[in-house]
């Protein structure tokens, strides 16, 4: 075996928990969430954001860390506590706009910033993570037409 040997190079993002043990596991996801969620509190770029959400925080900390836990590859954290989760219909209750969207993909990718991921996870988490986000605005859109 080589060093050029493909069995050498780590697997790839999105595959088993490659993602999750990239961010450095439950540690690093909670500490995405805590600084994501910092972002949203005290930058007046999130306004919007900020004005959704409760100011108590905590739930919203533990649903979001426990469901990127599952999400990335770990363990299903979100669904020992709260059960299986439909990102659609879970958000289907909230007022999104196209404003929610931006400031929540925003806030996302500074707290992304903020890890000091390599710039190729880094892109790879806010790749992903736009999906969702694009599915539950356009969910938004259609349900107030």
């Amino acid at each position: 075996m080589t060093s050029n040997d493909a069995s050498d190079s780590p697997p790839a993002y999105g595959q088993a928990d490659a993602t999750f043990l990239a961010v450095g596991g439950e540690a690093g996801v909670w500490q995405l969430v805590n600084d994501f969620y910092d972002i949203i509190g005290t930058s007046d770029a999130t306004q919007a954001l900020k004005q959704m959400h409760a100011d108590d925080l905590t739930e919203n900390r533990d649903k979001l860390a426990r469901f990127l836990c599952g999400w990335m590859g770990g363990p299903k954290r979100y669904r020992e506590r709260y059960g299986p989760i439909n990102i659609l219909h879970s958000h289907q209750h909230l007022p999104i706009s196209q404003a929610h969207h931006d400031q929540w993909l925003w806030a996302m990718q500074q707290a992304i910033a903020k890890q000091g991921f390599p710039e190729s996870l880094a892109r790879y988490l806010m790749q992903q993570l736009t999906m969702p986000a694009n599915r539950i605005l356009a969910q938004h859109s259609q349900a107030q037409q």
